[in-house]
């Protein structure tokens, strides 16, 4: 255990979080993505795990990642299929972990081919035990300021 680091991080999460740049992008996949095969194109190469609901990886993941303040997609989620103005609770639940950082903008919406797309590109994969459909999100990380 480590002070000030939210349990559910394992050594792995934070290796690649820590190892990440302004800029590249986290995935955060539910059970049914298939996060393995995806994972294995992107930059890191290996699948990362936290067997937690989604809301609670959000939450955890952004205690210790700044999200980028520069862009549009700074945050993105899987649209629903043939719906793609609906955020389905899972998602709402990740918009609350972004806001609680206090960031106000809501996430863009991508569609679901082109999140797939996304996510081959993204730096690391962190496939969640999340069961509910659609509870896919892209963060990209930010920056942290110098010392005032």
């Amino acid at each position: 255990m480590l002070k000030g680091i939210d349990p559910i991080l394992n050594a792995d999460v934070l290796y690649a979080l820590r190892s990440m740049g302004h800029g590249d992008m986290l995935i955060l996949a539910d059970t049914n993505f298939p996060s393995d095969a995806i994972a294995q194109e992107s930059v890191h190469g290996e699948l990362l795990r936290i067997d937690r609901p989604m809301g609670e990886v959000a939450r955890a993941v952004l205690s210790v990642m700044p999200l980028d303040t520069f862009v549009e997609d700074f945050a993105g989620r899987m649209e629903i299929v043939g719906d793609p103005d609906t955020v389905p609770e899972v998602q709402q639940e990740v918009q609350e972990a972004i806001a609680a950082t206090g960031e106000t903008r809501p996430m863009v919406g991508i569609e679901r081919f082109a999140f797939y797309d996304i996510a081959r590109e993204a730096y690391a994969v962190i496939q969640t035990g999340e069961r509910r459909f659609y509870g896919c999100i892209m963060l990209r990380k930010g920056v942290i300021g110098p010392d005032e």
